[in-house]
């Protein structure tokens, strides 16, 4: 079959593999889309720890399941799924905790294992979700990256009438602004220095977005009760928690690189009574995101722009580094 393989960072080639073989507990997936994500500018460019290589990246994904192991029950043939890439080792101290996002052992596939930017992969039956003939194959992708957003919900535990401001207006700043609406922000702001995404976040809701903090700023001069920064970027990060109000929240949402550092006043955090939080991968969350979906209550739509062909990967990756468009998607059989 067709994969792509990043070899080792910074060397990506779309190459011939061997089809996967699956376990008793697990199920083999006919991938129908596979989205990017910041996390796979990281694997590429070798600044996700985790990672070994060479690997096949993919862990956006939703497919048509083609053979079940023989021990699987309750998913058969046929049966239309999205994929929760999480792999928890069960029995670490945080599993033990129910933590399984912070595992000892934390694994996910197309980021510890080889995942979906292919033809066919392989998962554990257990997480595989049936998905409803509505969705098509890319929304149903956006399953993945809706559920990141949920769990960063759940940890920031905004209340009713906390006004909200979100750095980044990709596509996980969007899917935050549809969940912070949802969740009875007074008001939810929108930052980001590409204004080409500025009227999409109009669109979905936003109460006011700009390209500039201070302008933003003059409308909530004391800050915002809750601030995400949905980009990863240290300077955005630290924008971020000037915009803070006193007793507010600062969610680190975005995947920085490992060595990335910022500057933070600890007397501001003790003074102000400023609560730092992060949010890690996906925790329960992976069902409600796909209710959410299904529902309409997430617009899955409104954050798919570009699909392109599994030969065509390292021109799509190239297409998420400049920040262009919004969800790009690969479709490995087409």
């Amino acid at each position: 079959m067709k994969a792509v393989v990043i070899e080792r960072p910074g060397a990506i080639v779309v190459t011939d593999v061997p089809e996967p073989e699956i376990g008793p507990a697990d199920v083999l997936i006919r991938v129908g889309a596979c989205g990017i994500c910041g996390t796979d500018l990281h694997i590429a460019d070798g600044e996700f720890p985790p990672t070994p290589y060479p690997i096949v990246p993919g862990h956006e994904f939703a497919g048509e399941v083609v053979a079940v192991g023989a021990g699987v029950d309750g998913i058969a043939v046929g049966a239309r799924v999205a994929v929760d890439p999480s792999l928890f080792c069960s029995h670490c101290e945080f599993c033990r905790r129910g933590k399984g996002n912070l595992c000892l052992n934390w694994g996910a596939i197309g980021d510890t294992v080889n995942g979906a930017f292919a033809e066919l992969v392989a998962v554990p039956a257990r997480n595989a979700y049936p998905i409803p003939d509505s969705l098509g194959w890319r929304e149903a992708a956006l399953v993945e990256p809706v559920s990141c957003a949920v769990h960063g919900m759940h940890v920031l535990a905004p209340r009713l009438g906390d006004t909200v401001l979100i750095v980044g207006a990709g596509t996980m700043g969007l899917l935050l602004l549809q969940l912070a609406l949802r969740s009875g922000a007074a008001r939810v702001s929108v930052l980001d220095l590409n204004t080409a995404r500025l009227p999409r976040a109009q669109g979905l809701g936003a109460t006011a977005v700009a390209s500039d903090l201070a302008e933003l700023m003059a409308n909530d001069p004391l800050g915002f009760d809750c601030v995400i920064d949905a980009t990863g970027a240290p300077k955005a990060i630290e924008s971020a928690f000037s915009a803070v109000t006193r007793g507010g929240k600062l969610l680190v949402f975005g995947v920085a690189p490992e060595e990335a550092r910022v500057a933070l006043s600890p007397f501001r955090i003790y003074n102000d009574e400023i609560t730092v939080l992060g949010s890690m991968a996906v925790l329960n969350s992976f069902g409600p995101a796909l209710e959410l979906v299904a529902g309409g209550v997430v617009d899955a739509r409104a954050l798919l722009t570009e699909s392109l062909e599994l030969d065509e990967y390292p021109k799509a990756l190239d297409m998420v580094r400049r920040g262009e468009g919004l969800k790009t998607q690969i479709l490995p059989n087409g």
